[in-house]
């Protein structure tokens, strides 16, 4: 009787054994979010290049698995990205969720990696409460923290530029509050004053009702607006009369490489913040580049970047963890453990609430052999989301908004 428990025992531990190596043979399945129509779109076609770069590169293997990738178009709207998800959750049964770029969207869709016990990695969604004051369990963050790269460009505009007065234009929502917050935060410590704020909502086409408004005497205007907003302002502000009057700062979207191209001589001068240029003058950054633009004919954008870095942190996560990505908890541990020193955009790793830790770029809009650039004219090193501020202290303040920092001198 001991006999044949003991074999039924061993029976029954091999099949499952059996079973387990068997689902890790099978193909790593990754559900890949993006805006591919609407407004967005340019952007959700740079964001899947990038990814697919990285993929085709490794043959279509992480670990050592083949790898699939089910790509679902988001349109840039929230009830639809909760459907795609919980799509690719329930009827795709893919191992992790990789994409999407709205920082409205990344606050929806984050009680739902949750609910599925997801590993979710958003390499461009910025919202910063996704990873400060409401982290997600099941959310990693690849791009930056929509402050991020405004605490130290705020400081820098202050000290740096010299600018005292600057007046302010963003897009209406969380992602526009959060850039322009970060940034008044550091440039009012810096001794610099916020005189205006002008906010246009989300989609907004004509822009002269706003940029008529803007202060002639301000010193610059920060600007920060995305998407078909974005594609129109150079133009539009150099319409207003202000372009040569009014220097513009901004937030890095609006010179991004994924619409760079569509502008002239009426971007240049553009001074803005981010964790990436293509001309990022790096061994890594050059190869990347040249391979990026041999495929695709164009510059890549940090929308580009990320999704390709974001492929190298997934495979180094898989790999530490044998290839097993089924054991979501372990996956994900091993993901937030992965540090690397070579990237594009230079090294990265993440910090405990799951926000990348890297390098901040001054970048200034300039024409070099018949094309504009992001010419990067300073480097901050090794940046925090908290920037020099205690994360506990930090912490402790609302997340910025539309009212907050207050304008005290507007």
């Amino acid at each position: 009787m001991r006999t044949r428990l003991w074999v039924v025992a061993v029976l029954a531990t091999t099949v499952i054994a059996l079973a387990s190596a068997s689902a890790q043979t099978g193909p790593i399945r990754i559900g890949f979010l993006a805006p591919l129509t609407g407004g967005a779109a340019q952007v959700g076609r740079d964001m899947v290049n990038g990814f697919d770069m990285y993929l085709e590169e490794a043959g279509h293997q992480l670990a050592g698995r083949k790898t699939e990738v089910i790509v679902e178009d988001t349109a840039g709207n929230p009830a639809t990205a909760i459907t795609k998800f919980r799509k690719l959750v329930e009827s795709d049964r893919v191992h992790m969720v990789i994409g999407e770029a709205f920082a409205h969207i990344g606050y929806a869709l984050a009680p739902k990696a949750d609910e599925y016990r997801m590993p979710t990695i958003f390499p461009v969604i910025a919202a910063d409460d996704l990873t400060q004051r409401k982290p997600s369990r099941w959310v990693v963050r690849l791009g930056w923290a929509s402050s991020q790269p405004s605490h130290p460009f705020g400081e820098y505009a202050a000290k740096t530029l010299g600018y005292k007065r600057v007046a302010v234009f963003g897009t209406d929502y969380a992602f526009g509050y959060e850039v322009v917050g970060g940034f008044q935060k550091t440039f009012e410590e810096g001794g610099g004053q916020v005189i205006q704020k002008l906010w246009a909502p989300l989609g907004t086409t004509d822009l002269a009702p706003y940029l008529t408004q803007i202060k002639r005497d301000a010193d610059a205007a920060f600007v920060i607006v995305v998407a078909a907003s974005a594609l129109r302002f150079p133009a539009h502000y150099q319409d207003a009369g202000l372009r040569g009057r009014v220097p513009v700062i901004g937030g890095a979207v609006i010179t991004d490489e994924s619409i760079l191209p569509s502008f002239g001589d009426e971007a240049l001068g553009i001074i803005t913040p981010l964790m990436y240029s293509a001309a990022l003058d790096t061994p890594a950054n050059r190869r990347f580049v040249g391979e990026y633009r041999k495929r695709y004919g164009k510059v890549p954008s940090y929308f580009s970047e990320t999704c390709y870095t974001s492929g190298r942190f997934i495979n180094e996560a898989a790999r530490a963890v044998g290839g097993s990505v089924e054991d979501r908890e372990k996956f994900l541990a091993a993901f937030r453990k992965v540090e690397i020193p070579d990237a594009p955009r230079g090294p990265v790793k993440l910090d405990a609430w799951g926000n990348p830790i890297q390098n901040i770029y001054v970048r200034k809009v300039e024409r070099k052999n018949g094309e504009l650039q992001n010419t990067v004219i300073h480097t901050f090193p090794a940046v925090s989301q908290f920037w020099t501020y205690k994360p506990e202290e930090f912490l402790k303040q609302p997340v910025y908004s539309r009212d907050y920092p207050p304008c005290r001198h507007c």
